[in-house]
């Protein structure tokens, strides 16, 4: 008998499907929230996906991811295209909650048929995305969003996840963003496809866009090399410009074969993360076995190692 949330989960994506927003949005809802819901959709959706192009967008905070997504949206709806975005806060460390206000910023486009704004909370996932990033990009391919635009939270050195999970990499400075080596100590020279100086019109512009392009030149990069584009989000100034980058590092991707390689290694990195927290959850349900008593005392009293204390957990969670 098939259970009533395996029917709920497919009706919901039909009804999305035939464009009813409300059944969009308690679809995204389903997929953050995880579970099995969440699984049924994956499989259901999985073969159907494909055919969208996703763009991620990174920066620090404040350098105007939001309001350059929104400009882009502009853009991708002049040409009649359609477009979704998916723009990820961060959530408290304490509470737990996130403001999920990046989309204020983009509120020219709410009434917008064509364009879908969803925020999405990290939850305490590090990277710059959340865990259910992946999951959501693939149900709104499913769904044929042609176009995907993923805004991460604000990064600092390290929250750099975009790369593995967009076929274009944006990455937003600003004028005064520091020097060559901290460009190089914020790994940006490995995630970037394309570098965006946004508010341009600032003084130091042409320094920053020196310091990326000496930066570019002593990296060891391959065919393509991440162009720089100079825009100023809140002026309407360099967007078109952008979008034609993309456009063209798309037709580069495509003709090199480098696109299909690039998804061939996000299924495996997605496999791995799924492998990784089905693990994990095993672990910590074997925790709680009354059996366990003895061994978490046995390591309080150094009677054992963590080592040889995890490795019995394990065993016990294959069990």
């Amino acid at each position: 008998m098939v259970r009533a949330f395996v029917v709920q989960a497919i009706a919901l994506f039909e009804a999305a499907r035939e464009g009813k927003r409300l059944a969009l949005a308690r679809l995204m809802s389903l997929v953050e929230r995880g579970g099995d819901e969440a699984r049924v959709l994956g499989a259901h959706t999985y073969a159907q996906a494909g055919a969208a192009y996703t763009v991620g967008m990174t920066g620090a905070p404040g350098s105007g991811k939001s309001s350059l997504a929104a400009e882009l949206a502009s853009v991708v709806r002049s040409e009649q295209q359609r477009l979704a975005i998916l723009a990820v806060d961060p959530s408290s460390p304490y509470t737990g909650g996130a403001i999920l206000g990046d989309r204020v910023r983009m509120q020219d486009h709410v009434t917008d048929d064509g364009i879908y704004i969803r925020s999405m909370a990290t939850r305490g996932h590090l990277g710059g995305l959340s865990l259910a990033t992946p999951q959501a990009i693939r149900v709104l391919d499913a769904l044929s969003w042609p176009w995907i635009l993923v805004e991460t939270v604000g990064v600092g050195q390290v929250e750099v996840e975009i790369a593995g999970a967009a076929d274009t990499t944006i990455v937003v400075v600003n004028p005064g963003w520091g020097d060559s080596v901290q460009a190089n100590k914020a790994g940006l020279m490995e995630v970037a496809d394309i570098f965006v100086i946004n508010k341009s019109d600032r003084k130091g512009a042409d320094d920053t866009r020196r310091d990326i392009q000496q930066m570019l030149e002593l990296s060891s990069l391959g065919e393509w090399e991440p162009p720089i584009v100079m825009t100023v989000a809140t002026d309407q100034v360099g967007a078109d410009e952008l979008w034609r980058t993309v456009g063209e590092h798309r037709s580069y991707l495509e003709g090199s074969g480098e696109l299909q390689a690039r998804r061939s290694l996000r299924v495996q990195a997605e496999l791995t993360e799924i492998v990784s927290q089905s693990l994990e959850q095993r672990v910590i349900t074997a925790m709680e076995r009354p059996e366990t008593t003895e061994l978490k005392e046995k390591l309080a009293r150094g009677e054992i190692d963590p080592y040889a204390a995890a490795a019995r957990l394990i065993d016990l969670s294959d069990g």
